[in-house]
């Protein structure tokens, strides 16, 4: 019953934040729901036992990768005065109420006891999905092929990149 309701909520939350990119018209807004999807996306890998990729999710995506989009946009620049007054009259009382329910919630099921906080495996010769072994296992033998592909891919893509920002179109010699 609990991973129907992490399922909905966070399912929401995810679905919320991709609207929020496509629909927002400051790029701000647009990549601040992106963060929502990328952090909904790490709850959905921590629900299903998958620690390390959740890890890696925030901090790769929703740490690294959105802080290069946010520089990026900052540099492009979206300096614009924005009206702050507040046009929702009951949005912080709202606010206000459903944190406190989300934290009873909480409180009824960690001092209830009918909650594990750690799911359990199936046993030592079988690693939860998620962890390095097991990510580390599937990696190096069932998908050695995909993962060489895509380092190299990845080193032609970085390999272009540099050339093309080398090449200047006029013939002329780039200045160090």
């Amino acid at each position: 019953m609990i991973e129907l309701a992490i399922f909905v909520v966070v399912g929401a939350a995810a679905i919320g934040g991709a609207l929020a990119v496509i629909f927002a018209k400051n790029p701000v807004y647009a990549a601040l729901g992106l963060l929502g999807t990328l952090f909904s996306l790490g709850v959905f890998y921590v629900v299903n036992l998958a620690h390390l990729v959740a890890a890696v999710q925030v901090i790769v995506y929703a740490g690294a990768v959105l802080t290069l989009f946010l520089f990026v946009i900052m540099m492009i620049g979206v300096d614009k005065d924005e009206d702050t007054t507040e046009t929702l009259r009951f949005h912080r009382p709202l606010i206000a109420g459903l944190a406190g329910i989300t934290l009873l919630v909480g409180g009824v099921l960690a001092f209830g006891g009918r909650f594990d906080w750690v799911p359990t495996a199936g046993g030592p010769e079988d690693p939860p999905n998620g962890t390095v072994e097991e990510l580390a296992g599937r990696l190096f033998t069932d998908w050695v092929l995909a993962f060489e592909v895509t380092a190299l891919l990845l080193t032609i893509a970085a390999a272009g990149a540099i050339s093309l920002a080398y090449f200047r179109r006029d013939g002329s010699e780039p200045v160090e």
